[in-house]
């Protein structure tokens, strides 16, 4: 089973990522992590990516979504995956639609978490980050040790509760329209109610997907 996840930012799709991998039994794909990954393994994609990024400019939907073809055809995506980030405007849910055809696979699943704007606001603006791992934390404060890697926290300007509703604006002018496009394309989309307690979250999701 593929399942594709959409949904703002903060409102936990990457937690629930993880647990919904670990209760199905397939691998969580995160885009940004696969491209770390070609980038440090230097392959092919990877050494593409790299130019473009090299130059400043940002990585294309194209070089995205060959790295995510080479991950969906290995043995570890055999029976389905999780993709985390590989879906936020029409073109990209066009084209991973493409690729996975290409490969004789399909979405079957799309989950939409949904989290009202001003609890995003609340979550996203107690968020630290780790400088090192990137690993986000809620509630924890600026300087703090990262659990996992020791690094120290710090907390990203594009976490500012201005610049969270600016983000939050980018997300529902371009989410919107993908919601629409699987929709025309007779695919549904299942909203599950993201606010909450993480395990009743994922009780939802769950749910939805058995539905």
């Amino acid at each position: 089973m593929i399942i594709v996840l959409l949904g703002p930012p903060g409102a936990g799709k990457g937690t629930q990522a993880d647990r919904l991998a670990a209760r199905l039994g397939i691998p969580k794909i995160a885009t940004g992590d696969v491209l770390r990954a070609a980038l440090r393994d230097g392959t092919k994609r990877g050494r593409e990516a790299k130019a473009y990024m090299d130059r400043g400019d940002l990585v294309p939907d194209s070089v995205i979504l060959g790295i995510l073809q080479d991950v969906m055809t290995s043995p570890a995506t055999a029976k389905g995956a999780i993709l985390d980030g590989a879906v936020r405007t029409v073109p990209q849910a066009e084209g991973l639609g493409i690729m996975l055809a290409e490969i004789g696979k399909k979405v079957d699943r799309i989950l939409l978490f949904d989290v009202d704007d001003d609890e995003l606001v609340k979550r996203l603006s107690t968020r630290t980050v780790c400088e090192g791992c990137q690993t986000p934390y809620m509630g924890r404060d600026p300087g703090s040790k990262c659990e996992k890697c020791g690094g120290k926290l710090v907390r990203r300007k594009d976490d500012e509760p201005e610049a969270i509703r600016n983000r939050l604006e980018v997300y529902r002018t371009q989410t919107a329209p993908v919601i629409d496009w699987y929709g025309d394309n007779k695919m549904k989309v299942l909203k599950i109610d993201a606010d909450g307690p993480v395990d009743e979250v994922t009780a939802r999701a769950i749910e939805a997907l058995n539905g």
